[in-house]
């Protein structure tokens, strides 16, 4: 048995203690906004946070997650957290989506990187550019990721 603090409530989960944290989400607690899309790291679909850090969560197990908090697309888009309120805005704003397929992890991606710039700082497109690096966009909206980006930035500061 695991217990896990994920979007600020508390799980038992019994799960193997290696299993990923992406399919303890998915497939234990039905929580399907992460999604899966390589299942090495590579992709940044399945991007969550965990203890405000984005990692790939097809690959983190869960035991690594214990005493700390995981945080997923579902409670960073809900209106509860400004900085991810702020970012899926400008996903609208700037019409990023497309397929669908990398959104969430993109969306935590980006959130993670404007909760660690210091208050008021525009992030230059090389900064932006290089912190959405990990995650691939198959439909390349990649000039779209940066505007939204850019702009939530400048609606935070």
């Amino acid at each position: 048995m695991s217990a896990l603090n994920i979007n600020g409530r508390e799980y038992t989960v019994d799960v193997d203690p290696g299993t990923p944290i992406l399919w303890t989400l998915r497939d234990t607690l039905g929580m399907t906004g992460t999604k899966f899309g390589c299942g090495a790291a590579l992709c940044g679909a399945c991007t969550v946070h965990l203890d405000g850090q984005a990692i790939r969560s097809c690959v983190t197990p869960i035991s690594a997650a214990e005493g700390k908090k995981i945080t997923t697309i579902e409670a960073a888009t809900n209106g509860s957290d400004p900085v991810g309120t702020a970012v899926h805005e400008a996903w609208v704003k700037h019409d990023v989506a497309q397929c669908g397929y990398c959104q969430s992890g993109q969306i935590m991606s980006a959130t993670a990187f404007l909760k660690a710039q210091p208050k008021g700082k525009q992030p230059t497109a090389a900064e932006i550019d290089s912190a959405m690096a990990g995650n691939i966009c198959r439909c390349g909206t990649y000039a779209r990721i940066r505007a939204a980006v850019a702009d939530a930035a400048k609606t935070l500061a």
